[in-house]
């Protein structure tokens, strides 16, 4: 289990679970949508999972439309690993009417959750960067590049938002705001009478200050909102192991400095490489590979040469039993700036994007400082390569992840 927030003063999750999920009708007729299940466990549940990963034990829940079968299942979340309590208002009511309602059981700074969004937390990470901004507030906004959704903010050079539409009509909005936000229970005094939404009382009124900070992210969240998320939601949720390996130093000898591997026959598999790949590959991992070549960039091959040996390594990987499931490459220069450039995250992201990983939970085989920055990047775990430590060596402790 992580230990909590360096500064300590974090202790507190709050939970906005009370909405009657209309868009997940006929499903919601009888369940709250937190209560909707996958792979035998309730979306809500992996919810306390990960905020007790991040070294919360005090989690309060305000409830509303059918609290019954959410209290009933998590009880005072002793099972869980923490404490949980309840606050339930009327299913009409709206965010702000919650939290005013349960104001006299908020800690004076805590962590509010949506019940119907998941993207892996680093609370770390996202209290750093709310002591850093010094703001009394910071949201977290996936950056959405790929139009995974519908943007409803726009931010400024700073990282702060400088605009936020609940509507989505506003012209130049870029990214969507996902629901992890960290609060100070005093900001509660800016909502106006009446029930509204917290994203429409609140945040546009601490944008136009100047006060609202934003953590931004590539890594896509994962949904109850609707019924159309839930089969995407669902294949995340399964966690299939899967491992990113650097290719040359990591699989097959790495070349000389400047010098690249530019035919099949370069290709040398390092010893034990080939093994390790059947082992995962029995085990259930899946692999994918991301390796920089920059050799490309620099006419020193082509995509064509990189498709040859990737050919080759295929091969060899099928006749010793094994299977990668994806090579990935960044054939840009080392100064044109790109975004999946290893010791940045893009071939990470694109791999998530495309298989729906929880990168917090795939590790990644590197051999160099930049692999490990990557990795630190994406929040991945890293394991390193070294002249005493192989790939084969590796193995057992990536099997043994599950």
């Amino acid at each position: 289990m992580r230990p909590p927030p360096a500064s300590g003063s974090l202790r507190q999750a709050v939970i906005l679970a009370g909405g009657r999920g209309e868009r997940l009708k006929p499903l919601t007729d009888t369940l709250p949508k937190p209560m909707i299940e996958f792979h035998g466990r309730p979306f809500l549940e992996y919810l306390v999972e990960l905020i007790r990963s991040q070294g919360l034990k005090e989690v309060l829940l305000l409830l509303g439309y059918l609290p019954g079968p959410i209290q009933e299942h998590l009880g005072d979340g002793s099972r869980f690993g923490v404490r949980i309590e309840y606050a339930v208002t009327r299913p009409e009511d709206l965010t702000s009417a919650r939290l005013l309602e349960a104001r006299d059981r908020l800690d004076p700074t805590f962590l509010m959750l949506y019940c119907d969004n998941y993207w892996p937390m680093s609370l770390d990470r996202l209290w750093a960067r709310y002591v850093e901004a010094r703001a009394p507030a910071i949201v977290t906004i996936y950056r959405n590049a790929d139009g995974h959704s519908r943007d409803n903010v726009r931010l400024d050079g700073d990282g702060f938002v400088v605009e936020y539409d609940r509507t989505r009509k506003t012209p130049g909005l870029r990214g969507t705001e996902i629901g992890f936000a960290i609060l100070r229970r005093d900001l509660l005094d800016i909502l106006p009478d009446g029930s509204t939404q917290i994203e429409e009382g609140l945040y546009p009124v601490l944008a136009q200050d100047h006060r609202l900070a934003a953590f931004v992210t590539d890594h896509r969240y994962y949904s109850v909102g609707s019924l159309e998320r839930l089969p995407i939601t669902e294949r995340f949720l399964e966690r299939r192991p899967t491992v990113f390996l650097d290719r040359d130093g990591v699989l097959n000898r790495r070349p000389p400095v400047a010098g690249y591997v530019r035919r099949p026959e370069d290709v040398e598999w390092l010893p034990g490489a080939l093994e390790a790949v059947r082992r995962l590959t029995d085990a259930g991992v899946r692999l994918i590979v991301v390796s920089n070549q920059a050799g490309v960039a620099r006419q020193a091959m082509t995509m064509a040469n990189l498709a040859a040996v990737e050919e080759r390594m295929r091969a060899d990987v099928t006749a010793a039993g094994g299977r990668i499931e994806l090579f990935l490459y960044c054939p840009h220069g080392w100064d044109d700036g790109c975004d999946c450039r290893k010791p940045r995250p893009g071939m990470l992201y694109e791999a998530q994007r495309r298989f729906d990983l929880d990168l917090s939970r795939t590790p990644f085989v590197g051999d160099d400082e930049r692999d490990g920055q990557a990795a630190e990047a994406a929040g991945c775990p890293f394991l390193l390569v070294t002249d005493n430590c192989a790939l084969s060596d590796l193995a057992t402790q990536l099997i043994a992840r599950g």
